[in-house]
């Protein structure tokens, strides 16, 4: 894989920081844009704009076609057996949001219990915690070790006849952990649970394929994996969305309105209430045509080389802990150097032109399991280089030897 070429598809990669070379190590927050990615959005607006679905004329028409084509973009992408089963979303967030409302409508009521872990992201805590609010329901998490590994018999132990949904990240977004996610469904499965993976932090590193995890629903945003802002993706069995009410009333969700009842659309739209980003759903697919190009096995491996290589210098420094050393990792590391908050050791940094992310990263949770307030994450992509962890090692000691 050619990263130096790979980089020229990428133009902020080429602008500087307080004088520095942009070195941008926050890929866990939000990925950078290739060219692709971004010419889609200017030449939809300027040639093809159009609300998409029942308009008869061609830019109504062509809007349509690349919308449901970037619906079958995602569809192959994580291999779900229908395009019926892709709910376009704004992202992650909002497709957790959804699930727990549908869910708690149709399958859930007071004692009922859902699972989470310990590493969740606040976007996988609170729904279910409103959920407990509105329905009575109860939470219930799976604890992990110090190495950030969840405890699987603890697991075990969760279940009950009264568990009527587990919801677990794949990839931990502070850890870097890449969960068994298949043992994990195995398990619930067999007592007859569906099974929701948060997959944000997964999608843009690991080749997913919904129907060999046989996961229920699979969640991802966009811009994580080099798209748009403002879309995701809910991926469900499509038995299970048929069972599911609406989330949202209005438009496109329906296909009869009187003022006596309504009647629901089919899906997927009976899930995608009002204008869509068809915009952001063209620039999606872009974004999945642009990896996809590059290998996910080939960027699986580059960022495999990528952590285990910074996980090897950053051992060489004096003072600095890695939080998250589980055996299967993803392209994230968590850290601190003792001495130095968080927060400074960030912005240091920046003004040497690296970016990382510092604080909570919307797991607070997880901070208190682990003892401390917050992290300095990096967290790498496609575009990456050995190089740039050397930089990043070198500037990391200099801090240290500033304080």
């Amino acid at each position: 894989m050619d990263v130096t070429k790979i980089r020229e598809d990428f133009p902020i990669l080429e602008r500087e920081v307080y004088g520095k070379p942009l070195i941008y190590l926050d890929n866990g927050a939000t990925t950078q844009k290739p060219r692709a990615v971004v010419e889609s959005i200017v030449d939809e607006y300027y040639s093809v704009n159009s609300n998409v679905h029942r308009g008869v004329h061609f830019l109504s028409q062509r809007a349509t076609e690349l919308h449901e084509n970037s619906r079958e973009s995602v569809r192959n992408f994580i291999n779900a057996a229908s395009s019926r089963e892709i709910i376009f979303t704004r992202g992650t967030t909002k497709a957790i949001n959804l699930l727990a409302f549908c869910m708690g409508e149709a399958c859930m009521k007071e004692g009922d219990e859902v699972i989470i872990s310990t590493m969740e992201h606040h976007s996988n805590i609170v729904p279910w915690q409103l959920l407990e609010t509105r329905k009575g329901i109860r939470l219930k998490v799976i604890p992990m070790n110090d190495r950030g590994e969840l405890l699987m018999d603890e697991y075990r132990n969760l279940i009950t006849d009264r568990t009527r949904l587990v919801s677990v990240t794949h990839v931990s977004n502070v850890l870097g952990t890449i969960n068994p996610v298949k043992e994990i469904i195995n398990i619930a499965h067999q007592a007859g649970i569906p099974v929701l993976l948060d997959g944000a932090q997964a999608v843009p590193h690991l080749q997913v394929d919904v129907r060999d995890l046989d996961v229920d629903f699979y969640t991802f945003s966009a811009h994580k994996v080099y798209g748009p802002t403002g879309i995701g993706v809910l991926y469900g069995k499509e038995a299970w969305l048929d069972r599911l009410p609406p989330y949202q009333g209005g438009g496109e969700m329906i296909q009869k309105v009187t003022f006596e009842k309504t009647t629901f659309n089919e899906l997927p739209y009976k899930f995608e209430a009002g204008t869509p980003d068809y915009i952001g759903t063209t620039a999606f697919a872009k974004a999945i045509d642009y990896i996809t190009a590059i290998g996910m096995d080939k960027i699986a491996a580059h960022e495999h080389t990528l952590t285990e290589y910074a996980t090897r210098r950053f051992k060489e420094i004096e003072g600095l802990r890695i939080y998250g050393e589980a055996p299967h990792k993803s392209s994230i590391i968590s850290f601190l150097v003792a001495g130095i908050h968080h927060f400074d050791m960030g912005t240091l940094l920046d003004r040497l032109g690296i970016a990382v992310r510092t604080g909570h990263h919307c797991a607070q949770p997880l901070m208190q399991r682990l003892g401390i307030e917050g992290t300095v994450r990096a967290s790498f992509g496609v575009y990456n280089t050995l190089q740039e962890i050397d930089a990043l090692v070198a500037w990391i000691d200099r801090v240290r030897k500033m304080f």
